[in-house]
């Protein structure tokens, strides 16, 4: 019977992991302390390796919307695996996946899977710039694409959690494609556009903003994005890693009303295992190959095993529609944070959107990284330490969004906000 605690595990791993993580953000660089090492989880519960159960807030950074092993989730996968665990080749469950994710999203005509967020931005860059024979590309300060080199310039995530905006090892070449605007600043990227604007292949956003804390975009924002990478014959890439069917059984694009050329997927569309899709109209997509000359290939994209437990989390969601309570569970989290501090007088403000939390230690509202950077981080590393004493699990970084699941009950949001209100008053 293993006897290793949490310390001992991260002592272990630190001999044959880098830095004794597997990604930076589980180091606790951020908040300081030793990382936190777990074995099980059960809905909104997460058991530890020192035996602790802890609600959980954080659900693997957002791809377990209804929770911990979900009955339905792990018997379909269990299944799947017991007839095989990948073949390196076409199966009807792909196709069944891809016609699934298409009905939900009426946009998207095709759909190409692939084995992670970041896999599936990569390629919608490429497919962007095979698309429209152009190289460069307009981000957005503080928004997280993954790890791929032309997307590691200012971003977001584990990166500001170390302190860095970009990456060592990136070369300059790519640095040099890539223009880097401010969120929510439609101006600049208007500017960016009129000055190169048949150089853009494409202006890729979080329509939600989710790497540095929740960031909702202003009004008109988005349509502004569409507007102006229309005129200039640019595509517009929602990447929806964090926000496809987070907030409905859909993208947030299409509940929002903007039609992006391309989206990413990823997350909750593997119900927990590994995955991400690029998807878009027939015209778009029929670039890809073998169709076309934008080549993208994977020997686990469509892996069976996933594919299975993002079929069976998509149609529960479509089935079952948890998104009003966890938009109910999510307003009573926030209120009760935002009562607390207005009562105290702190300098704090949690901002919510459906199941989606960030209490950021400042008052003033956050609308970019700089507001986002301008908050307490040390405030925030007493308040994740002090909420891990009291038996809940948020991320380990200021710039991480928290998520309330369909798992979580009234008792365990109001026991979240009791524990919260102890910290002020210690």
């Amino acid at each position: 019977m293993n006897s290793m605690d949490s310390a001992a595990w991260f002592e272990r791993a630190k001999k044959v992991i880098p830095g004794g993580v597997n990604s930076p953000v589980r180091a606790f660089n951020g908040v300081g302390g030793t990382p936190v090492y777990f074995k099980s989880g059960k809905g909104a519960v997460a058991q530890t390796e020192d035996g602790t159960e802890l609600i959980d807030f954080c659900g693997s950074w957002g791809p377990l919307i209804l929770g911990h092993a979900r009955e339905e989730i792990v018997d379909a996968v269990a299944k799947t695996a017991a007839d095989g665990l990948t073949f390196g080749a076409n199966t009807a469950a792909e196709a069944e996946f891809a016609e699934l994710i298409c009905s939900q999203i009426p946009e998207m005509d095709m759909v190409r899977l692939v084995s992670s967020g970041t896999e599936a931005v990569m390629t919608a860059v490429r497919l962007a710039r095979g698309v429209t024979n152009r190289r460069k590309i307009v981000k957005f300060d503080g928004c997280y694409h993954g790890h791929s080199d032309y997307l590691l310039v200012a971003s977001g995530s584990g990166l500001l959690t170390g302190g860095i905006s970009s990456s060592a090892g990136v070369s300059p070449a790519a640095t040099e494609e890539v223009f880097v605007a401010p969120y929510n600043d439609l101006a600049a990227v208007q500017e960016i556009l009129k000055a190169n604007g048949d150089e853009i292949a494409a202006v890729i956003v979080e329509p939600i903003a989710g790497n540095m804390g929740l960031v909702e975009p202003v009004a008109g924002f988005l349509e502004g994005l569409r507007t102006a990478t229309a005129e200039c014959g640019a595509l517009l890439i929602f990447d929806e890693v964090i926000n496809g069917f987070r907030l409905g059984p859909t993208t947030f694009g299409h509940m929002c009303g903007v039609k992006a050329d391309i989206t990413t997927l990823g997350k909750i569309i593997g119900g927990g295992m590994p995955i991400g899709a690029i998807g878009g109209t027939r015209e778009i997509m029929s670039h890809l190959a073998p169709l076309g000359p934008v080549y993208q290939a994977g020997t686990l994209s469509g892996n069976p095993v996933a594919v299975a437990a993002g079929m069976k989390t998509i149609e529960l969601l479509r089935d079952e529609s948890p998104y009003l309570k966890m938009e109910i569970h999510g307003k009573r989290l926030a209120d009760g944070i935002n009562r607390i501090a207005d009562a105290k007088g702190l300098d704090l403000h949690c901002a919510q959107r459906g199941g989606m939390f960030t209490p950021f230690f400042r008052k003033e509202p956050v609308r970019n990284l700089d507001d986002s950077k301008a908050c307490d981080q040390k405030a925030h590393a007493r308040y994740f330490h002090h909420m891990l004493d009291h038996g809940f699990y948020t991320p380990p970084s200021g710039f991480e969004v928290a998520f309330v699941s369909a798992a979580h009950t009234k008792e365990d949001i109001d026991a979240f906000v009791d524990a919260f209100e102890k910290l002020q008053a210690e």
